[in-house]
């Protein structure tokens, strides 16, 4: 069974003058996916979104929602999307209910089918118990709640989520995503920018932009593949030892050690396939770390984005 399209973007560009924010780029997203847009600040994401939203008027290309024309079928596409920025889009001086009451009004929500509709995102983001607490006053994960019950308060189909856990714990963090997946589960498509790459994971699939052009787009698995990303002939370890930060400034300067960074209490290299584990155990040996384990690992999306912003965004 074919799977439907909800976002489809066939060369979208924008340019302010003569800079390029968007540069032809093409990409589509499956109904009830989680979508993840990477890429460095500046790189494009929030202009592909504003303009998915009719808030920019692409310069060329075209992109619908559902079918619809971004540009010309505006009126219809407004009651499909929610958006929910890296900003709180709140009322800082209503409640929660207050700004759950404003937002459900401001689309057209009245009576039973508005007491309805809060009730069920209540119940869905568990505000219950600040309901009465003052949208400033709320902390950063239950603010970021009440600003996705707000985004929600129409039944959207697509939900953007411009980096919609920045600035909130690890709880807070993890609690949000329970929520959008529970969203995916119901259909709802989700688009979905972030920094974070135990986030970018969790999406179905993935795109990265570089310098307002989309580089690659696909499964987390597939980026992993990437040739830029582990190139030929070299080989990714993870290698586990006391006195890890002694021990990166030892094995950094190794020939045949392409790259090397801390990832908790074990060191991630990029080494040339020539080089023996044995060689990295006797050069620790030296600096007086006696006790190390090594094994081979496949690449996660952190190597991924590095490895393309290094590269300038090149794929081999």
């Amino acid at each position: 069974m074919p799977t439907e399209t909800m976002i489809q973007c066939e060369g979208i560009t924008k340019r302010f003058g003569h800079f390029t924010a968007v540069d032809h780029v093409t990409f589509s997203v499956a109904k009830g996916s989680i979508f993840g847009f990477l890429g460095p600040n500046g790189s494009g994401k929030s202009t592909v979104i504003r303009m998915l939203c009719g808030l920019l008027e692409p310069s060329e290309g075209s992109a619908r929602i559902a079918g619809f024309d971004v540009t010309k079928e505006t009126e219809q596409i407004k009651g499909l999307i929610g958006y929910m920025s890296q900003k709180f889009s709140l009322y800082d001086e209503l409640t929660a209910y207050e700004n759950l009451m404003f937002y459900g009004r401001l689309y057209g929500l009245r009576g039973a089918a508005l007491a309805k509709r809060r009730d069920e995102l209540i119940a869905m983001t568990h505000l219950a118990p600040y309901l009465e607490r003052r949208a400033g006053l709320l902390s950063g994960g239950w603010r970021q709640r009440l600003a996705m019950a707000c985004s929600l308060v129409h039944k959207p189909s697509v939900i953007f989520l411009d980096e919609p856990t920045a600035g909130i714990d690890p709880v807070a963090r993890r609690e949000l995503w329970d929520l959008l997946f529970e969203f995916s589960s119901l259909g709802m498509t989700l688009f979905v920018t972030t920094h974070y790459m135990d986030e970018a994971e969790r999406c179905t699939h993935v795109g990265y932009i570089y310098n307002s052009k989309l580089v690659v787009c696909g499964t987390p698995d597939d980026l992993k593949e990437l040739s830029t990303v582990t190139p030929p002939g070299t080989k990714r370890l993870d290698v586990l030892c006391d006195h890890v930060t002694k021990g990166l400034q030892a094995v950094r300067h190794m020939d045949g050690v392409r790259s090397a960074t801390v990832f908790g209490q074990s060191m991630r290299l990029l080494v040339n396939e020539t080089i023996p584990e044995h060689a990295i155990e006797n050069r620790l040996s030296e600096v007086g770390i006696a006790h190390t384990e090594i094994r081979p690992i496949a690449p996660s999306l952190e190597d991924v984005f590095v490895s393309l912003t290094k590269s300038g965004g090149e794929t081999l």
